[in-house]
């Protein structure tokens, strides 16, 4: 433990930026050795324009990365924040301080930009892509990377997380984005089996459907129980799903950068009503 520790507590950049390309690397091929959906799309010019929106979020977290490496430094010297005020062991304390970051820097924020209009004009563009895969993890507006700094800056306040906890969140947080937007066919037991603790393929993509009630669940990023506990889970068949979001489903505006980035500062699209809830489990 103490070299996972101090291996997170002194992680350079270039073994960060390894992790993400190597998350996607692996999940890239695994898309192509099992594939759930067979999309017919230039798979190429689709990960184009999701890297470019992985890159903005780099960048800007890059920039105000000083602004958690103080809030960390902060919280321990003074001895702020849940897990500085409870004695346990090193293994309980690692495990708890993830659920509390991954509950707030994850789950709270992404319940809330689906609550809060503003926020969820800049959200909306990760459910725009109707081809969802590995690469749609990162598909985020720069103006929803810098409200989920925020989100992640609160949840290292609150939670009192030391720098190695949060470059530990951060790995697993990414790996795990990657893995459960990858279109790649896995066992249902085994699926089913891991869903009790962790976000699979299977419980993410149906926040991907195109249409309430089903993109309002399954928030979670890491760990699946929060969506239990708060009552937004759900599970819906494959076959039923079908990508996107109803207010944007024009390829034109789905598929360019320039009109993405636009999107949160157009007029706003109210939810289309429909004769009847869908209920496709």
């Amino acid at each position: 433990m103490e070299q996972l520790i101090n291996y997170f507590e002194h992680i350079p950049s270039s073994h960060r930026t390894l992790i993400l390309v190597s998350g996607l690397t692996i999940f890239w091929l695994l898309e192509s050795a099992v594939p759930l959906f067979s999309f017919k799309y230039n798979k190429w010019k689709h990960a184009g324009i999701n890297i470019f929106f992985t890159l903005t979020t780099i960048v800007v977290n890059f920039t105000l990365a000083f602004i958690l490496v103080k809030s960390s430094d902060w919280v321990v010297a003074h001895k702020i924040g849940l897990i500085q005020w409870v004695s346990m062991p090193v293994w309980l304390y690692a495990i708890i301080g993830l659920m509390l970051l991954d509950l707030i820097g994850a789950y709270l924020v992404h319940y809330v930009e689906h609550r809060v209009k503003w926020m969820w004009r800049f959200h909306l563009i990760h459910h725009t892509d109707q081809n969802v895969d590995t690469t749609t993890a990162n598909r985020h507006h720069p103006g929803e990377s810098v409200f989920r700094f925020v989100f992640t800056t609160l949840a290292v306040i609150i939670v009192g997380a030391p720098m190695w906890m949060v470059f530990l969140y951060q790995s697993i947080s990414v790996v795990l984005s990657q893995f459960n937007h990858a279109n790649i066919q896995m066992p249902e037991w085994l699926d089913k089996a891991l869903r009790w603790v962790i976000v699979t393929p299977n419980m993410h993509r149906v926040h991907h459907h195109y249409r309430l009630p089903y993109t309002d669940t399954n928030f979670g990023n890491i760990f699946s129980f929060w969506d239990r506990l708060f009552g937004t889970y759900a599970i819906a068949p494959n076959e039923k799903l079908k990508y996107g979001i109803d207010t944007f489903m024009a390829p034109e505006e789905a598929n360019q950068v320039g009109t993405l980035l636009k999107i949160p500062f157009m007029p706003y699209r109210n939810t289309i009503p429909y004769e009847d809830e869908e209920k496709l489990s």
